[in-house]
């Protein structure tokens, strides 16, 4: 079932709230995930300035090539519109658009090229991060969100019970990430991300790019991999073993894994600081004596992008709330020999407890 469509004017209005508080005049957003948050709208950048802009009294303008105001039409039809031609200056267009007083935010990801042009067409303006007004917004997940998570993770979990059915040794890493990403949208996945398949000693690289290497019995391998369903993002990572007869120190690692993982779930609820869950997670790895082998954070929010906040690393104080959405994934990396890691999606339910969104075996399986 799909979920409702968001009321993108509340939206809007909240952020213009945001604009106020920060003192800021506008909010200008090219594509990405804030304006398709705030709008509905979902386009490529190109090098055609597409540009929404929210004032500090909310009235939103869509800044748009001619040719793509019917698509625009289409996907945010309570949008102003300004449109410009391939022979007008769409900043200036921007410009006008800006009469109250203080700074700009712009997108996070607003090209070099954009953003340089609009400082030359806003000559006067100081321009700010556009997250300092979204992320808040985006943090707290509403009903739909949630229920839009809960389908990604749900869809990936039934990707990975299956790939456990596919052979591995003999084929190449490239071969199950394609199956991987086959079986993700077999299951209801519109886009795949990544598959990340590392095999054997390409374990110990968290961010592998999976390649022509041959599996082998024997062989531990992660596998990590994700995509959009809806919009929203899933994510997770399990840690198989090809063949039954597995190595005591693979075997203990992956439970060392999974136990770190459990004391962060144990660790994640409302009110609780990010970098506890990180704390707890690495506590385990480093009583294990492992601790220098556990490289990277513990989590990443996750929603319209793979990675948003709130993050889960070490000096990060912020206090988990209801509706915020992140991944527990706890690893461990030894160079030349093996990886392991396990990941799922959490999100702090209404109760303040953390509710897992996937559910899919974290046993350390045998695939043939």
């Amino acid at each position: 079932m799909p979920t409702e469509r968001p009321s993108f004017g509340d939206r809007r209005s909240r952020a213009a709230a945001k604009l106020r508080e920060h003192d800021l005049a506008a909010l200008l957003l090219t594509p990405g995930a804030d304006l398709r948050y705030l709008s509905g709208y979902q386009i490529f950048a190109s090098e055609r300035l597409t540009c929404l802009v929210i004032d500090r009294e909310g009235t939103a303008t869509l800044v748009c090539p001619e040719f793509e105001a019917p698509r625009a039409s289409a996907a945010a039809p309570d949008l102003s519109r300004a449109t410009w031609s391939e022979t007008e200056d769409p900043y200036a267009r921007v410009a006008s658009l800006i009469r109250g007083a203080g700074g700009l935010a712009v997108a996070d990801q607003m090209w070099a090229a954009f953003m340089l042009r609009l400082e030359g067409a806003l000559p006067e303006r100081t321009f700010r991060l556009a997250s300092e007004v979204t992320r808040e917004l985006r943090m707290r997940k509403d009903a739909g969100e949630r229920d839009a998570l809960r389908r990604a993770s749900e869809s990936a979990d039934r990707a990975y019970a299956r790939i456990l059915e596919r052979p591995f040794a003999g084929r190449t890493e490239r071969e199950i990430g394609a199956d991987l990403a086959n079986l993700l949208r077999d299951e209801g996945h519109d886009e795949v991300d990544f598959t990340i398949v590392a095999s054997g000693p390409n374990g110990a690289s968290p961010h592998h790019e999976t390649g022509e290497r041959r599996i082998a019995d024997g062989d531990t391998v992660v596998l990590d991999f994700g995509g959009g369903l809806g919009g929203y993002r899933s994510d997770i990572t399990r840690t198989v073993h090809v063949g039954r007869a597995i190595d005591p120190e693979e075997r203990r690692v992956h439970d060392i894994v999974r136990r770190a993982q459990e004391a962060g779930y144990d660790s994640a609820r409302a009110g609780a600081p990010a970098e506890a869950v990180d704390a707890a997670s690495r506590a385990v790895i480093d009583e294990a004596g492992y601790g220098a082998f556990f490289i990277h954070r513990t989590g990443h929010g996750i929603g319209l992008d793979g990675h948003e906040h709130p993050y889960l690393v070490r000096g990060n104080r912020e206090p988990l709330e209801p509706g915020m959405a992140f991944s527990i994934e706890p690893g461990i990396y030894l160079a030349g020999r093996f990886g392991v890691r396990i990941e799922d999606i959490a999100i702090i339910d209404d109760d303040g407890a953390v509710l897992p969104l996937n559910r899919a075996d974290h046993a350390f399986a045998t695939v043939g």
